[in-house]
């Protein structure tokens, strides 16, 4: 990575944030729902992620410039939910782009309450799949059911275990284990797609190569944190292999010193 990055970014936690979506003020509404029966809803549900399937072949293709390499292990789960991780680096690409890897299976994606507050976005997210980390004790079985749900339904659960977006972030920050507790809760299988980052031919900003891995499966001989911590560990070494194929920085990361 020898050429200069159009920006330099300095954190001090992974836990920093570098986009502000009102987290500070965004309450999940009344009414809410973790997952739907209602036709007329699921009609109109079908109606929005169909854009936002078009919208997203056009964004990876025009705006990305997205390659994927090893799609086909998909085939080993297609007749099963699954869960999906990936690392978080992509403002509209994270929303939108994993709908183009999976079809014709569809996605639901995990987001946080701070998610709603995004302008445009926000006001979407639940009706494309958007399923949203409960803020209370009191809506935590609403929203395991409806993972579950999802899963048994044949769909496929994504999470971005790294959960603050770092753009065009070319390395994989840690992963904590309760992100993995769905497959193992659940019994269901894993997959993880990497996206890196590389020179384009023309222009400043980079082209992606996205690579899907698995299918990874919980432990079922260990206790459950153990199974979550083997199952994040060997998607983290993984991800963390596969994120050296990025070989440019538009935005580069840089730790900030101790004063």
């Amino acid at each position: 990575m020898n050429c200069e990055p159009k920006e330099v970014r300095y954190y001090e936690e992974y836990t920093d944030d570098f986009v502000d979506s009102g987290k500070s003020e965004a309450k999940i509404p009344e009414s809410y729902k973790w997952y739907h029966t209602n036709r007329i809803y699921r009609f109109f549900s079908w109606i929005a992620y169909s854009l936002a399937f078009i919208f997203g072949f056009f964004h990876s293709r025009i705006a990305l410039h997205t390659k994927v390499v090893g799609r086909e292990v998909f085939k080993k789960c297609k007749d099963t939910g699954f869960v999906l991780y990936g690392n978080h680096t992509q403002t509209l690409g994270d929303v939108f782009s994993p709908t183009q890897y999976v079809f014709p299976k569809r996605i639901f994606s995990i987001a946080g309450v701070d998610n709603l507050e995004i302008p445009v976005i926000g006001k979407i997210i639940p009706i494309i799949g958007g399923v949203v980390v409960p803020d209370s004790m009191e809506h935590m079985k609403l929203f395991l059911d409806a993972i579950k749900r999802h899963l048994e339904d044949g769909r496929v659960v994504v999470i971005y275990p790294e959960a603050h977006l770092w753009q065009n972030c070319t390395f994989i920050r840690p992963f904590p284990i309760t992100s993995f507790r769905f497959p193992v809760m659940f019994d269901a299988p894993a997959y993880c797609m990497t996206t890196t980052y590389q020179k384009r031919r023309f222009g400043r900003k980079p082209k992606t190569t996205v690579y899907i891995d698995g299918p990874f499966y919980p432990d079922k001989s260990l206790k459950t944190k153990e199974a979550q911590r083997k199952l994040c560990d060997e998607i983290h070494e993984t991800m963390v292999e596969r994120s050296k194929n990025s070989t440019y920085e538009y935005i580069r990361y840089a730790r900030k010193e101790p004063q």
